[in-house]
């Protein structure tokens, strides 16, 4: 070893952990990381008793109480507890997105954002509930998820007073009343209250579908849709109604539901003044007024006017069946078709044919009955 070589080993040495051997580049770091040896988390909380290694962490944890966010966005005056959140939002503005993926190549503005997008490609699940055992692939999910075992919805709106499980949930709620839509498409400019819808939207120009089902091998552009397709496979229904027991696999279908005991029908066609329960059957609704099919099928051309007709239509393509009888395994390609089919079994045949058989009188003109008067 020659003597610069000696310097060097001499100089790491010097800023050596001498519990866990570890070596930093300076000793400043050193001095951070002997702090967070155990017992050297030597600042306390005055409130609720928690430790921290240094003075820093100590200032942003009490702003939880006090409520203080010093720092402002000088763009769009947002207030933030914490500097970092700051620069993490202000992302937003410049579009900056330095951190990409090595294997699809998609781009983020933050580094735990591509940490947790990576799950995704490796299938890990690290984050645990302890409850009921189900796993995450991100530790922000499985805090949103104990909040089914325990009810919570500490977020609450000053507005109207609906409460929600997710902070980040209760912001994207006030958009509705602002009308505020943040989030634009850089290719089309259509607008969205949420990051989460213009990230799907997008897929619509790219046709990108990220999330595939492991079982059947089927791809999605969304990871809700990912999801609710495997209660297909697996029967699972976890969201229940409080008032008549059904289960759902969805939360939205859930939330639906419940409108048919409230018999609320929130949203209204601006052009004729109908009422709906979905805001989807609006849509479909106004299609009527509009003549537009926005839903093209990529086969034979044929245009819906709502996505899922479209969905449905495909199905006469691949042949696919997903739903099936849980009495005989017979499958069909529409929910309705499997509904009407047990029937069979419950001893309500009769009626379904008969009224699919009137129904079918009405298109044909055919008048079986005579009058003998």
């Amino acid at each position: 070893m020659n003597g610069l070589e000696m310097l060097k080993e001499r100089e790491k040495l010097s800023d050596q952990c001498d519990i866990c051997k570890k070596t930093f580049s300076n000793k400043g770091n050193l001095t951070v990381h002997k702090c967070i040896d155990p017992g050297g988390k030597k600042y306390y909380c005055d409130i609720c008793g928690k430790s921290f290694s240094q003075k820093s962490y100590l200032t942003h944890h009490k702003f939880v109480y006090t409520g203080e966010k010093p720092h402002h966005c000088d763009i769009c005056g947002k207030s933030f507890s914490k500097k970092y959140n700051l620069t993490k939002h202000k992302s937003i503005h410049t579009g900056e997105k330095p951190y990409q993926c090595c294997i699809c190549g998609k781009s983020f503005s933050h580094r735990s954002s591509l940490d947790s997008h990576k799950h995704i490609h490796t299938g890990e699940k690290p984050h645990h509930c302890d409850v009921c055992g189900k796993s995450f692939s991100q530790k922000s999910s499985l805090n949103s998820h104990k909040y089914i075992h325990t009810g919570e919805k500490p977020y609450r709106c000053d507005i109207c007073g609906k409460s929600f499980t997710q902070k980040c949930s209760l912001t994207h709620h006030k958009y509705t009343h602002t009308g505020e839509k943040p989030y634009q498409c850089d290719i089309c400019g259509k607008s969205f209250s949420q990051r989460r819808g213009l990230t799907y939207h997008k897929y619509t120009h790219t046709g990108e579908k990220p999330y595939k089902c492991d079982i059947c091998g089927k791809s999605f552009s969304q990871k809700g849709h990912l999801t609710y397709h495997k209660s297909v496979h697996t029967g699972e229904k976890p969201y229940q109604c409080d008032i008549c027991d059904k289960s759902f696999s969805s939360k939205s279908h859930l939330t639906t539901h419940k409108l048919t005991h409230t018999r609320e029908k929130p949203h209204h066609c601006d052009i004729c003044g109908k009422l709906f329960s979905q805001k989807g059957t609006l849509l479909t609704h106004k299609s009527v007024h509009t003549g537009e099919k926005p839903y093209h099928c990529d086969i034979c051309d044929k245009s819906f006017s709502s996505k899922s007709h479209l969905t449905t239509h495909k199905l006469t393509h691949t042949g696919e069946k997903p739903y099936h009888c849980d009495i005989c395994g017979k499958s069909f390609s529409q929910k309705s078709y499997l509904d009407s089919h047990k029937s069979v079994h419950t001893g309500k045949s009769f009626s379904v044919e008969y009224a699919v058989y009137t129904y079918k009188r009405i298109h044909t003109g055919e008048k079986l009955c005579d009058c003998d008067v």
